[in-house]
């Protein structure tokens, strides 16, 4: 099975900024030979919070001829407690309502995929647990199949044991007891994006991949992270085991977010440092 994944396109029809990507990454899509397509998260610029962002996006998605399968990302559903935009009911059912599930898992012969809301990771409330919960059956279920992840944050950054990464990384409560799942069962890979980073490394003997955003790389605004700044995508090739390549995608324009985080993100703009006049 071919699976292409897609992240952190961060469409919108009234912030337009990088939905130019999205033609060259369709029609690279459609050609790539992907029984289906993963998209990672952060669909849109503000889908927390806009209908017509999730809208607009999903109506883009419905032109890839190939079937997709869609996690959240914070700029789709909201992030941690005390953030701008926290994760809550009134975010989830938009997303519910005009994407689809928040968590999911499709079996493909001898793989089953898991859809995960990281979002939902650090909440600390019903929400989180019941995913936890319907996950620990998704795993237990799998039948003597392989599983296969994917989740709009990544386990870590730098290290498998760090601390509180805020932002980054999912809180490292609920990274154990995805960690303690992983070992309990035959996870092959665990598939992220959210850092606007590419990058591929392990944790024991799980693939850890990073797919670059389809939108932005970030320069000096953020500190530096492991792997490379490129647009792209990623092919994971599932038989007896997963192999992964990441791809920068032909057509597609490296844009730079510190140049257009004042339009784009404008409450993240006071980041961009300016040369002393």
């Amino acid at each position: 099975m071919r699976i292409v994944q897609i992240t952190d396109t961060h469409f919108s029809p009234s912030i337009p900024h990088f939905n130019g990507n999205w033609q060259p990454l369709t029609e690279w899509i459609n050609s790539s030979g992907a029984d289906l397509v993963i998209h990672t998260g952060d669909l849109a610029v503000d889908g927390a919070d806009k209908d017509e962002d999730l809208s607009f996006c999903m109506e883009l998605m419905r032109q890839v001829s190939i079937p997709m399968l869609i996690v959240p990302g914070n700029h789709d559903v909201g992030h941690l407690p005390g953030s701008l935009q926290p994760v809550d009911k009134t975010r989830l059912n938009r997303w519910r309502s005009l994407v689809g599930p928040d968590y999911w898992l499709e079996d493909a012969g001898n793989w089953r995929l898991i859809g995960l809301d990281s979002l939902l990771m650090g909440m600390e409330n019903d929400e989180q647990e019941t995913q936890f919960a319907w996950l620990e059956q998704a795993l237990a279920g799998r039948a003597g199949r392989r599983v296969a992840m994917f989740a709009h944050k990544p386990l870590f950054v730098d290290t498998p044991n760090e601390g509180d990464t805020g932002y980054w990384s999912i809180r490292p409560a609920q990274r154990q007891r995805l960690y303690d799942l992983i070992a309990s069962h035959d996870v092959a890979l665990y598939a992220s994006g959210h850092l606007h980073w590419a990058w591929k490394g392990r944790y024991n003997d799980t693939a850890l991949v990073w797919g670059p955003a389809a939108s932005f790389i970030i320069g000096t605004m953020e500190r530096e992270m492991s792997g490379e700044r490129l647009i792209g995508a990623v092919i994971h090739d599932l038989g007896d085991d997963v192999a992964s390549e990441i791809v920068a995608v032909p057509g597609m324009v490296a844009h730079v977010l510190d140049d257009v985080v004042a339009e784009v993100y404008p409450h993240e703009a006071h980041k961009v440092q300016k040369e002393p006049a």
